[in-house]
Protein backbone atom coordinates (compact mmCIF):
# COMPACT_ATOMS: atom_id res chain seq x y z
CA UNK A 1 0.00 0.00 0.00
CA UNK A 2 1.02 3.76 -0.18
CA UNK A 3 1.07 6.72 1.55
CA UNK A 4 -0.27 10.20 -0.09
CA UNK A 5 3.45 10.96 -0.62
CA UNK A 6 4.21 7.86 -2.16
CA UNK A 7 6.00 5.91 0.53
CA UNK A 8 5.88 2.05 0.19
CA UNK A 9 3.65 0.58 3.33
CA UNK A 10 5.10 -3.31 4.18
CA UNK A 11 2.87 -5.00 6.46
CA UNK A 12 3.81 -8.35 7.44
CA UNK A 13 0.77 -10.78 8.03
CA UNK A 14 1.05 -13.99 9.83
CA UNK A 15 -1.80 -16.36 10.88
CA UNK A 16 -2.68 -18.72 13.86
CA UNK A 17 0.42 -18.21 16.32
CA UNK A 18 0.38 -20.60 18.51
CA UNK A 19 2.49 -19.86 21.59
CA UNK A 20 1.18 -22.91 23.77
CA UNK A 21 1.27 -26.27 24.32
CA UNK A 22 4.68 -27.75 23.43
CA UNK A 23 5.54 -23.93 22.47
CA UNK A 24 5.08 -22.76 25.78
CA UNK A 25 6.92 -26.10 27.73
CA UNK A 26 10.38 -25.05 25.82
CA UNK A 27 10.19 -21.61 26.64
CA UNK A 28 11.69 -20.17 29.88
CA UNK A 29 8.41 -20.32 32.40
CA UNK A 30 6.66 -23.31 30.89
CA UNK A 31 2.86 -23.19 32.38
CA UNK A 32 1.32 -26.61 33.67
CA UNK A 33 1.55 -29.21 31.50
CA UNK A 34 -1.73 -30.56 31.95
CA UNK A 35 -4.49 -30.21 29.06
CA UNK A 36 -7.52 -31.08 28.87
CA UNK A 37 -7.61 -33.19 25.18
CA UNK A 38 -9.16 -37.19 24.69
CA UNK A 39 -5.84 -38.23 23.40
CA UNK A 40 -3.16 -36.09 25.45
CA UNK A 41 -3.23 -35.00 28.71
CA UNK A 42 0.72 -33.33 29.04
CA UNK A 43 1.48 -30.81 27.11
CA UNK A 44 4.91 -31.97 26.94
CA UNK A 45 4.10 -35.06 24.87
CA UNK A 46 4.17 -32.77 21.93
CA UNK A 47 8.00 -32.26 22.46
CA UNK A 48 8.45 -35.69 22.49
CA UNK A 49 6.61 -36.35 19.47
CA UNK A 50 8.66 -33.36 17.21
CA UNK A 51 12.08 -34.70 18.64
CA UNK A 52 11.08 -38.54 17.27
CA UNK A 53 10.81 -36.56 13.81
CA UNK A 54 13.19 -33.78 14.09
CA UNK A 55 15.59 -34.71 16.72
CA UNK A 56 16.43 -33.17 20.50
CA UNK A 57 14.79 -29.75 20.95
CA UNK A 58 16.87 -28.14 23.35
CA UNK A 59 15.31 -26.91 27.05
CA UNK A 60 14.68 -23.94 28.24
CA UNK A 61 15.24 -22.00 24.54
CA UNK A 62 15.64 -18.33 23.92
CA UNK A 63 12.50 -16.24 23.62
CA UNK A 64 13.44 -15.93 19.44
CA UNK A 65 13.97 -19.46 19.40
CA UNK A 66 10.62 -20.43 18.23
CA UNK A 67 11.00 -18.11 15.00
CA UNK A 68 13.59 -19.79 13.50
CA UNK A 69 14.65 -18.37 10.29
CA UNK A 70 12.29 -16.55 9.95
CA UNK A 71 13.59 -13.46 11.98
CA UNK A 72 16.64 -12.90 9.49
CA UNK A 73 13.92 -12.40 7.05
CA UNK A 74 11.79 -9.99 8.82
CA UNK A 75 15.00 -8.15 9.37
CA UNK A 76 15.79 -8.02 6.07
CA UNK A 77 12.65 -6.94 4.66
CA UNK A 78 11.91 -4.99 7.47
CA UNK A 79 8.07 -4.18 7.01
CA UNK A 80 5.98 -1.18 8.92
CA UNK A 81 3.90 -3.25 10.39
CA UNK A 82 4.00 -6.72 11.87
CA UNK A 83 0.42 -8.73 12.40
CA UNK A 84 -0.26 -12.10 13.76
CA UNK A 85 -3.55 -13.98 14.87
CA UNK A 86 -2.86 -14.31 18.15
CA UNK A 87 -4.54 -18.32 18.98
CA UNK A 88 -3.19 -18.51 22.37
CA UNK A 89 -4.50 -17.31 25.92
CA UNK A 90 -1.75 -15.82 27.56
CA UNK A 91 -2.53 -16.52 31.25
CA UNK A 92 -1.93 -18.14 34.16
CA UNK A 93 -5.55 -18.93 35.10
CA UNK A 94 -5.92 -22.85 35.15
CA UNK A 95 -9.67 -23.23 34.26
CA UNK A 96 -9.88 -24.54 31.11
CA UNK A 97 -13.19 -23.66 29.05
CA UNK A 98 -14.99 -27.12 28.46
CA UNK A 99 -14.14 -27.38 24.43
CA UNK A 100 -11.80 -30.12 23.98
CA UNK A 101 -8.30 -28.10 23.03
CA UNK A 102 -7.23 -25.22 25.07
CA UNK A 103 -4.28 -23.13 24.18
CA UNK A 104 -2.35 -21.68 26.97
CA UNK A 105 1.41 -19.49 27.25
CA UNK A 106 2.54 -18.05 30.49
CA UNK A 107 2.64 -14.35 30.42
CA UNK A 108 6.35 -14.58 31.45
CA UNK A 109 7.07 -15.97 28.07
CA UNK A 110 5.50 -12.95 26.29
CA UNK A 111 8.44 -11.95 25.29
CA UNK A 112 8.78 -14.64 22.37
CA UNK A 113 5.95 -12.29 20.57
CA UNK A 114 8.47 -8.78 21.15
CA UNK A 115 11.37 -10.79 19.88
CA UNK A 116 9.80 -10.95 16.39
CA UNK A 117 8.82 -6.85 16.59
CA UNK A 118 5.10 -7.91 16.37
CA UNK A 119 2.96 -4.70 16.53
CA UNK A 120 -0.24 -5.72 16.38
CA UNK A 121 -2.11 -9.09 17.58
CA UNK A 122 -5.43 -9.67 16.39
CA UNK A 123 -7.41 -11.67 18.79
CA UNK A 124 -10.45 -12.42 17.41
CA UNK A 125 -10.33 -16.28 16.63
CA UNK A 126 -11.23 -19.83 18.61
CA UNK A 127 -8.47 -20.02 21.30
CA UNK A 128 -8.52 -16.74 22.78
CA UNK A 129 -11.18 -17.36 25.95
CA UNK A 130 -9.76 -21.23 26.17
CA UNK A 131 -8.96 -20.56 29.57
CA UNK A 132 -12.04 -18.46 30.05
CA UNK A 133 -12.94 -14.25 30.31
CA UNK A 134 -10.54 -14.06 32.79
CA UNK A 135 -8.03 -15.82 30.99
CA UNK A 136 -8.61 -13.30 27.79
CA UNK A 137 -8.44 -10.28 30.56
CA UNK A 138 -4.93 -10.86 31.68
CA UNK A 139 -3.73 -11.65 27.99
CA UNK A 140 -4.61 -8.36 26.96
CA UNK A 141 -3.28 -6.83 30.15
CA UNK A 142 -0.07 -8.75 29.37
CA UNK A 143 0.08 -7.89 25.67
CA UNK A 144 -0.43 -4.30 26.34
CA UNK A 145 2.35 -4.29 29.09
CA UNK A 146 5.01 -5.08 26.90
CA UNK A 147 4.08 -2.47 24.05
CA UNK A 148 1.64 -4.86 21.86
CA UNK A 149 -0.96 -3.32 20.64
CA UNK A 150 -4.74 -5.60 20.17
CA UNK A 151 -7.84 -5.72 18.35
CA UNK A 152 -10.86 -8.11 18.22
CA UNK A 153 -11.11 -8.68 21.61
CA UNK A 154 -11.75 -6.68 24.81
CA UNK A 155 -12.81 -6.01 28.14
CA UNK A 156 -16.72 -5.07 27.25
CA UNK A 157 -18.76 -4.23 23.78
CA UNK A 158 -17.05 -1.10 23.19
CA UNK A 159 -13.18 -2.20 23.13
CA UNK A 160 -13.69 -5.07 21.52
CA UNK A 161 -14.10 -4.08 17.57
CA UNK A 162 -11.49 -0.93 18.45
CA UNK A 163 -8.89 -1.34 15.52
CA UNK A 164 -5.37 -1.65 16.57
CA UNK A 165 -3.28 1.69 14.98
CA UNK A 166 0.20 1.54 13.84
CA UNK A 167 2.30 5.10 12.97
CA UNK A 168 4.76 4.28 10.39
CA UNK A 169 5.54 7.65 9.17
CA UNK A 170 4.68 10.97 9.13
CA UNK A 171 1.72 10.53 7.03
CA UNK A 172 1.14 6.71 6.87
CA UNK A 173 -0.33 4.59 9.55
CA UNK A 174 -1.51 0.69 9.01
CA UNK A 175 -5.22 0.52 10.87
CA UNK A 176 -6.42 -3.60 11.93
CA UNK A 177 -9.68 -4.68 12.17
CA UNK A 178 -10.73 -7.85 13.60
CA UNK A 179 -13.53 -9.75 13.65
CA UNK A 180 -14.79 -13.02 14.29
CA UNK A 181 -17.49 -15.50 12.80
CA UNK A 182 -18.81 -18.62 15.20
CA UNK A 183 -18.75 -20.38 11.81
CA UNK A 184 -14.46 -20.41 12.60
CA UNK A 185 -15.32 -22.35 15.86
CA UNK A 186 -16.03 -19.31 18.03
CA UNK A 187 -18.86 -20.14 20.28
CA UNK A 188 -21.57 -17.84 20.69
CA UNK A 189 -21.03 -17.19 24.26
CA UNK A 190 -17.52 -15.58 23.76
CA UNK A 191 -18.88 -12.88 22.30
CA UNK A 192 -18.18 -9.20 24.26
CA UNK A 193 -21.18 -8.20 25.97
CA UNK A 194 -21.90 -4.39 27.34
CA UNK A 195 -19.73 -5.25 30.41
CA UNK A 196 -18.56 -8.98 29.53
CA UNK A 197 -15.22 -9.31 27.93
CA UNK A 198 -15.15 -11.01 24.89
CA UNK A 199 -14.42 -10.99 21.17
CA UNK A 200 -15.88 -8.97 18.17
CA UNK A 201 -18.25 -11.56 16.89
CA UNK A 202 -19.98 -11.50 13.52
CA UNK A 203 -23.03 -13.02 13.87
CA UNK A 204 -24.53 -12.27 10.41
CA UNK A 205 -22.70 -13.18 6.87
CA UNK A 206 -25.46 -13.12 4.92
CA UNK A 207 -24.93 -12.10 1.38
CA UNK A 208 -26.98 -8.91 2.17
CA UNK A 209 -24.82 -7.87 4.79
CA UNK A 210 -21.55 -8.35 2.85
CA UNK A 211 -22.65 -5.98 -0.12
CA UNK A 212 -24.08 -3.63 2.74
CA UNK A 213 -20.23 -3.18 4.38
Amino acid sequence: MNSSEGHLVTVFLCGDVMTGRGIDQILPHPSDPRIYEEVVSDARTYILLAEEVNGPIPRPVDLSYIWGDALAELKQVAPDARVVNLETSVTRNGEPWPKGINYRMNPANVGCLTAAGIDVCVLANNHVVDFGYAGLVETLETLHRVGLKTTGAGRTLAEAPRPAVVDVAADSRVIVFGLGSHKSGIPLSWAADEDVPGVDLLFDLSDETAATA
